[in-house]
């Protein structure tokens, strides 16, 4: 059955942004269902006069008000009479960054059983007293779930699959008020439904009101996970046995991870570390290295098969325990110690080993108005030679980054250094705009930075196979075609932490990647597993610094790995500021 989308809006006494929510959704050409949730007699008369501007809506009265869990369970049963099979939920306050809905659409197209759950990505706006009693909830419901799946159950921006959700809400009592987002929530997971989070900007508009009871409400709540966690204990061996199911459905691709963290807690710590220094910031990644070593199970399975594949090429026999993969992870913690250092101008030449120095003073002294291509990797800290280069007058370095995995933690450091995104080229997809921006840097005497060790964010195939810690991988073709295209020397660049100290190595890798049309393929196969030779070599000189935390060896092909052809959180908040 073809899947069809519409958006339901619970409204009791909003009038002050509801216009504002529905021009934002007109372009969708989605029907919108809003239930008037016994407002007054002045407000059920402006909510009814709507339709008359938005064609797309339809406004259901409910006389009595039932709360906003009730009235989103109205909205969902009409939704599915009309024959529905998903409701996007949207708050009629205007909090939600209604741009997603696209992306949540993709989402649910892709896995059409599951619930695609927003994840708040809050900004300076939301009071610290509504932050507190939410990590309150997210601790009993892992503890009423026995997992760490549902990252944020209060938010009211979902879309759901109808049929499930209208038959739990017809066989069992669910909460009617601010208790409905967390009980449902928990209860299709009871039902292994799949819960799929989405991070998305969420605001506490100025003028907003609420009408969250402080006391009744928080009462309900405290009932709810009382009768959540008794629940729980008959289906406790069942929600322990699921995770030890392997889903045979293809993995997801590197760009579908979700960036972890959010800029505030960034923020923190590096308050932590202008302030006192390393030793306690140290001490307080421990606890944050802990939980995502708990909570992260893709990333842990990834360090364990990878710290595996290092065992087994240089022929140890040792096994890989779980304090190994503590030890990746916290190494990638100390890697953002040591940006935050670099852009706080903490990291000083006393502090570097520069190997080929002589490579590094030709740059410096270069007459030729001709830049150069450096091909890094996620191995090591390449943001560390940005900044570097940014306190280097005679090398000019620009970084492309892919946005997605780089807007956060570059957001906290901005705070603290507005320079940390200077000559920072945040891309969603490589195209000739791209290109041709580079070609012009590279022409001015710049130098540009790529990584060649994560494949494409849009499209599949784009790869060559190369040998790498003896188990073919697949390389991007797009670093390397297009240093092919800026027609200029070529380096490998690898920043590793050893000793205490900071080892830069710059290897010149070709006076020009240009491809002949004749052999390309060959050439282009050539380069590739020269440059997954130098990769192999340095990732043998400091293995836990290499911070691909995915399955890098899965096969790049539909059948194997799926990508989640979506706009960008990140485009979407650049695109509101």
């Amino acid at each position: 059955m073809k899947s069809s989308y519409c958006i339901v809006i619970p409204n009791y006494n909003h009038t002050q942004h509801i216009d504002g929510v529905l021009q934002s959704v007109a372009d969708l050409s989605l029907p919108v269902i809003m239930v008037n949730d016994g407002s007054d007699t002045s407000t059920s008369h402006y909510l009814n006069q709507l339709p008359n501007n938005y064609p797309f809506l339809q406004v259901i009265n409910l006389e009595q008000n039932s709360g906003k869990g009730g009235a989103v369970m109205a909205g969902f049963i009409e939704a599915h009479k009309q024959g529905y099979t998903h409701a996007i939920q949207v708050d009629a306050d205007g909090q939600h960054n209604l741009k997603d809905i696209p992306n949540f659409i993709s989402l649910s197209q892709n896995n059409p059983d599951a619930v695609i759950c927003g994840i708040p990505d809050y900004d300076e706006s939301v009071p610290l007293g509504r932050l507190i009693p939410r990590y309150i909830t997210h601790f009993w419901v892992w503890v009423e779930t026995l997992s760490f799946k549902i990252k944020d159950s209060m938010c009211g921006y979902r879309l759901y699959p109808l049929e499930t959700t209208v038959a739990l809400i017809q066989s069992t009592s669910i909460g009617q008020r601010m208790d409905f987002d967390t009980e449902i929530l928990v209860k299709l997971y009871w039902q292994s439904v799949e819960i799929i989070n989405f991070p998305t900007k969420v605001i506490y508009p100025e003028d907003g009101s609420s009408h969250f009871r402080m006391f009744k409400d928080n009462w309900l709540i405290t009932k709810m996970h009382t009768k959540l966690f008794f629940g729980m204990l008959p289906r406790a061996p069942g929600l322990i046995a699921r995770h030890f199911k392997k889903k045979s459905r293809p993995d997801s691709h590197w760009s579908a991870t979700e960036e972890r963290g959010s800029t505030l807690g960034i923020q923190i710590l590096v308050w932590l570390y202008r302030i006192f220094g390393q030793w306690l910031f140290r001490v307080a990644l421990n606890p944050v290295i802990a939980y995502f070593v708990l909570t992260g199970n893709k990333a842990r399975r990834a360090s364990y098969q990878y710290l595996r594949q290092i065992n087994q090429y240089t022929g140890s026999s040792k096994k890989v325990r779980w304090y190994h993969v503590y030890k990746h992870f916290y190494q990638f913690g100390l890697a953002a110690v040591d940006k935050i250092r670099g852009w706080l101008g903490d990291v000083h030449l006393s502090d570097i080993v520069f190997h080929h120095a002589d490579v590094f003073a030709q740059l410096r002294n270069n007459k030729s108005p001709q830049g150069a291509v450096f091909i890094g990797s996620h191995l090591g800290n390449l943001e560390l030679c940005r900044a570097i280069g940014e306190s280097d007058s005679s090398l000019k370095i620009n970084a492309l980054v892919f946005t997605k995995h780089a807007l956060k933690f570059q957001k906290a450091l901005e705070k603290f250094n507005p320079k940390a995104s200077v000559n920072l080229i945040q891309v969603d997809t490589m195209g000739a705009d791209t290109a041709i921006e580079l070609k012009q840097k590279v022409e001015a005497g710049e130098i540009v930075i790529i990584v060649g060790d994560r494949t494409s964010v849009t499209q599949y195939g784009r790869v060559n196979y190369a040998p790498f810690l003896d188990q073919p991988a697949p390389f991007s073709q797009g670093p390397f075609i297009l240093a092919s295209l800026l027609e200029c020397p070529t380096y490998l660049l690898f920043c590793l932490k050893q000793s205490g100290q900071y080892h830069l190595y710059l290897e010149p890798f070709a006076d020009s990647l240009k491809l002949a049309r004749t052999n390309k393929n060959e050439q282009l196969q050539s380069i590739i597993t020269d440059y997954a030779k130098r990769l192999e070599h340095y990732c043998l000189k400091a293995p836990y610094q290499w911070f691909n935390f995915y399955n890098f060896w899965q096969k790049d092909d539909v059948n194997y790995i799926q990508r989640n052809t979506i706009n960008t959180q990140e485009k979407n908040n650049r695109d509101n500021q």
